[in-house]
C-alpha cells in the first residue's frame, strides 16, 4: 500500500502534528471577527420576519475605541449605537454559540452514541467484511454505489448532517482496504457536497430561496439535475484517481464462505430498517434536530437488543461513541460563535449591502456571476443555507431582475455559492464536524480538496452562464 502525503499532516521530530488544531483555528477565526468589528461599518436592514427589506439599509453610528476591546460589560449595539467586540464577548459567544447550537450538538452526540452501540455488537465490521467479500473488494465498484447513494439523499431530500453516522462506517471500510481517513471523508463529503450543490429538490435550500424570488418551489430541475450528474460523475472520478494514485488492498483472510450470525443479520436488519425512517422523518414528518436525536437515542437502544446487550454494557458503548462526538460538536458551537460575534456588532447586513452594490447596474452576464461570488463570501461569514438566503435573496433578486437575470438564474448563484465555499471553508460547523469525525486535519483537507474546488467551481460559471443566454 502507498502511503499518503496528504493523508497525514506534517510531523515535528517528535512525531507531533505541526499543523494548527481546529479548536485553536476556530478561536483564531474569531480573533478575526472581532478585528472586523472594528474594521468595517455597523448598519442594519429593516426586516419582515427573517427576510430584509431592500432599499431599508442605514449606518447605525459605532464607536471604535480601541480601549472597549478590553471591556468586562460591552454595550450592546441597537438601532442608534452599535458597539465593536471585545475579548469578554467575544468570549461569551462560545457558549451562546454552543446554546443556540444545542440541538444539532446533542443530535451528532447521540449519532456517535448510537454508532458505539452499533460497533460493539460487532454487526457493522462483520457486514463490510461480507460485503468486501460479496464485491471482491473492487473499490472501483463500491466508491461509485455509495457516493451516488449519498448525493441522492442530500441533493432530493436535503440530508447532510445526518451523514456524519456514515463516515465511521466507510472509517472501517477504509481501514478494510488499506485506505486512509481521507478517503472515507471524502467519499461522504463529497456527495453530501455535491448535492447540496445541484439541489435539485432539496427542500432546504429551496424552500426559502425560491419563494423570495417568486418563482414555484422545486421548479427549474431540470438544469439542477444536469449539474447533479456531471458534477457527482467528476467527484467520483477525481476521489477514483486517488484511490489509483494511493492504490489499495483487498484483505487476503477475507472468508467469502462465511455468513453473518443471526444476532448481526438482526442488527443489520434495524440498521438498514432505520434509513428508510429517516428518509421519511425527515421528508414526509419534517424531523428537526430534536427528532433525529431521539430517534438515535431509539435505534441505538434496538440495536443493544437485537445484538442481546447487557444493560451496562449497551450505556458503556453508547458514552464512548458520544465522547467520539465531542470535538465535532465543540467546532459547530464555535462556528456559530463567529457569526453571533459578527451579528452582535451589527456587520453583517453591511458586507451584504457592499456585495451587492459590486452587482448592481451591471449587464446580467457580469450581475450573475458575480452573485456566485458574492455568495461564496458570504458563505464564509454566514454558513446555514437558510440563514443566508434570508439575507441575501430579497437583496439580489430584485438586482437580477433589474439586471435581466431570472430568479430561477438568482436562486442557481445561490446554491452555487453556497455549496461551493461549504467545501471548503474552515467556519464551516459542519464541514469540520466531518472531518473532526473522520480523523482529517483540515491543511490535509485542503490539499486534497482544492483540485476539484477550483474544477467546480469553474463548471459552475459555464453553467450560470448557460443559464443566462438560454433564459432559465
Amino acid at each position: 500500500m502507498a502511503s499518503s502525503s496528504m493523508e497525514s499532516e506534517k510531523q515535528d521530530a517528535h512525531g507531533k502534528s505541526r499543523m494548527l488544531h481546529p479548536v485553536a483555528m476556530m478561536l483564531l477565526i474569531m480573533l478575526v471577527a472581532v478585528g472586523l468589528t472594528y474594521l468595517l461599518d455597523s448598519g442594519q436592514f429593516q426586516r419582515q420576519a427573517r427576510l430584509v427589506v431592500p432599499g431599508t439599509y442605514q449606518l447605525i453610528a459605532k464607536q471604535r475605541d480601541l480601549t472597549s476591546l478590553l471591556a468586562a460589560s460591552p454595550a450592546a449595539s441597537n438601532d442608534q449605537q452599535a458597539y465593536p467586540a471585545s475579548l469578554f464577548s467575544a468570549m461569551a459567544a462560545i457558549p451562546a454559540g454552543l446554546a443556540k447550537s444545542a440541538p444539532l450538538i446533542f443530535m451528532i452526540m447521540f449519532i456517535g452514541g448510537m454508532f458505539g452501540v452499533l460497533r460493539k455488537s460487532g454487526a457493522l465490521d462483520a457486514g463490510i467484511d461480507r460485503l468486501l467479500a460479496r464485491t471482491g473488494g473492487n473499490v472501483y465498484l463500491l466508491t461509485p454505489v455509495l457516493m451516488v447513494a449519498i448525493a441522492a439523499g442530500s441533493t432530493f431530500l436535503g440530508l447532510i448532517s445526518e451523514y456524519l453516522v456514515i463516515i465511521p462506517m466507510m472509517l472501517i471500510l477504509a481501514e478494510r482496504l488499506s485506505l486512509g481517513p481521507l478517503y472515507a471523508t471524502a467519499l461522504v463529503a463529497i456527495a453530501a457536497k455535491v448535492g447540496y450543490l445541484a439541489s435539485v429538490t432539496n427542500p432546504l435550500a429551496l424552500v426559502i430561496a425560491q419563494p423570495i424570488v417568486q418563482v414555484p418551489l422545486l421548479s427549474g430541475a431540470g438544469l439542477r439535475l444536469a449539474v447533479f450528474v456531471l458534477f457527482l460523475a467528476i467527484g467520483v472520478a477525481y476521489l477514483l484517481y486517488y484511490v489509483k494514485r494511493q492504490g489499495y488492498s483487498v484483505p487476503a483472510a477475507l472468508d467469502h464462505s462465511q455468513r453473518l450470525s443471526l444476532p448481526h443479520r438482526f442488527v443489520l436488519a434495524v440498521v438498514g430498517a432505520s434509513v428508510i425512517v429517516l428518509v421519511v422523518g425527515t421528508s414526509v414528518w419534517k424531523w428537526g434536530d430534536i427528532q433525529l436525536g431521539t430517534f438515535y437515542i431509539f435505534e441505538g437502544i434496538v440495536i443493544a437488543i437485537a445484538a442481546g446487550m447487557s444493560v451496562r454494557t449497551a450505556c458503556d458503548a453508547f458514552v464512548e461513541g458520544m465522547k467520539g462526538m465531542m470535538l465535532a460538536g465543540l467546532l459547530i458551537g464555535l462556528a456559530k460563535a463567529v457569526e453571533i460575534i459578527l451579528h452582535d456588532s451589527l456587520v453583517l447586513d453591511t458586507v451584504i449591502f457592499h456585495l451587492a452594490a459590486i452587482v448592481e447596474g451591471r449587464g446580467r452576464l457580469f450581475a450573475a456571476e458575480g452573485m456566485i461570488l458574492v455568495q461564496m463570501l458570504l458563505d464564509v461569514l454566514i454558513p446555514s443555507t437558510s440563514g443566508k438566503a434570508a439575507i441575501s435573496m430579497p437583496i439580489l433578486g430584485p438586482i437580477g431582475h433589474l439586471s435581466g437575470v431570472s430568479g430561477q438564474s438568482v436562486v442557481l448563484a445561490f446554491l452555487f455559492g453556497n455549496g461551493l465555499t461549504n467545501m471548503v471553508t474552515p467556519t464551516s460547523g459542519m464541514l469540520l464536524a466531518y472531518l473532526a469525525t473522520g480523523k482529517v486535519g483540515y491543511g490535509a483537507w485542503l490539499r486534497f480538496i482544492l483540485p476539484l474546488f477550483a474544477i467546480f467551481t469553474l463548471l459552475a460559471m459555464a453553467f450560470m452562464a448557460f443559464a443566462v443566454y438560454s433564459g432559465y
